[in-house]
């Protein structure tokens, strides 16, 4: 259960640690109109696609994956993503650690080497249950089931499509010259020079830098060195630093300008909320994309870009036969809508953001020693907007 962040388009996201994980973020999102600007990562990404359709840019072309599918992209390799379809997407992503890939594959008895994967996009159902399994397991405190299920998950992707990473060919001059560029860019990363000044240090001409730059790292020395500070501004952050002093110390203009241009473009959610889970605050429900209980993202209403016929504030409209999509914010005076369930929360009945929720219903109320309790407010939901069954369905077993 963690800090939810809800934007427009009904789009929702967490980026997050386990305190029991080290070496590993999560993160869960419903994407409509966001898109991941060209970047890389430190480590591993395994991703488990569960709706819609994702569309990533890789030095390979472009993949697209859809629900069942499992993204798994080595560290240090540059792509993009974006939405394929209209609705968006919906996936669960695992970030881990090099070493703890690395120890989790000498524990398996892989053969020795640095760990990678083959393939970026396969269709492995299983495998991405089991990614959403560690993903439900850390958000229920299961330290134990959640360390025994990404253990066995990554072992068993790394049997099915894993290998060993190509050694690294000896360096030519330019991707000499790319290294000394890289590290001076990041020593000077909040004041760096020119492409002329920089290459005249590095003792090349500017369009033979470029080249060996993309050459060694996948993207120019600019998109580098916004890549690089990201990093950066995720190290200061977690370190309790605020979002504006993080801005201008990685050399951005302010706090704005790592915000909608930058940070949230790579990170996947705001520099404020990504400090904000890392400090431990209190959480939140969040929906679950797994077949143990379903959920429809939230479309906000009363804004531009929202669908014909979406339900206002504070009403729970159907998903699927049977299904209910994750509640929206109560309207701010407190008054119940019209065909609004009740229940405890607010003034006037109309249940609050962080209401306990049931798997598959409405918020439901607290019975005795604060257990949530399964049976309907006080008030009769309108026949429209009744489920089919209001129980939660049974946990989903044997995942490995």
């Amino acid at each position: 259960m963690g800090q939810l962040r809800r934007g427009d388009h009904g789009e929702w996201a967490r980026h997050w640690q386990y305190e029991e994980l080290p070496g590993l973020d999560l993160l869960r999102a419903h994407y409509v109109r966001h898109t991941f600007r060209r970047h890389s990562h430190e480590g591993f990404t395994l991703a488990a696609v569960s709706g819609g359709i994702e569309e990533m840019s890789l030095p390979e072309g472009v993949v697209r994956a859809g629900p069942g599918s499992v993204i798994m992209i080595n560290p240090e390799v540059p792509h993009t993503a974006r939405a394929g379809v209209p609705d968006g997407w919906t996936y669960a992503t695992l970030y881990p650690s090099v070493e703890l890939v690395s120890r989790i594959a000498e524990e398996s008895g892989a053969p020795p080497g640095t760990p990678g994967f083959g393939e970026t996009a396969v269709g492995d159902p299983h495998g991405a249950e089991l990614i959403r399994g560690v993903h439900r397991a850390a958000e229920a405190g299961n330290a134990l089931a959640a360390d025994s299920l990404l253990r066995v998950t990554i072992a068993r992707l790394l049997a099915r499509h894993g290998g060993q990473l190509p050694s690294r060919a000896p360096q030519d001059a330019g991707a000499r010259a790319a290294a000394r560029a890289r590290a001076l860019l990041e020593a000077r990363m909040a004041d760096p020079p020119s492409l002329e000044r920089l290459a005249q240090e590095v003792g090349t001409s500017p369009f033979a830098l470029l080249r060996a730059f993309r050459a060694a790292y996948g993207m120019p020395p600019h998109t580098w060195l916004t890549d690089a500070r990201v990093r950066r501004a995720r190290r200061l952050l977690e370190g309790g630093g605020t979002p504006a002093e993080t801005a201008i110390a990685v050399g951005f203009t302010d706090q704005p300008h790592l915000n909608r241009h930058f940070f949230t473009r790579i990170v996947g959610v705001p520099p404020g909320a990504y400090r904000r889970e890392r400090a431990g605050r209190p959480p939140a429900r969040q929906p679950d994309d797994g077949p143990a209980a379903r959920w429809t993202a939230v479309v906000r209403t009363g804004r531009r870009g929202a669908p014909p016929g979406a339900p206002g504030p504070g009403t729970y409209p159907r998903s699927e036969p049977g299904r209910w999509a994750a509640p929206s914010a109560p309207r701010r005076s407190g008054t119940p809508r019209r065909g609004a369930p009740r229940g405890p929360g607010s003034p006037g009945g109309v249940p609050t953001r962080g209401a306990p929720v049931a798997a598959d219903g409405p918020p439901a109320p607290y019975g005795a020693g604060g257990t949530p309790t399964l049976r309907p407010a006080a008030r009769e939901v309108p026949p429209s907007l009744r489920p089919a069954a209001w129980e939660v369905p049974p946990p989903v077993c044997g995942l490995w």
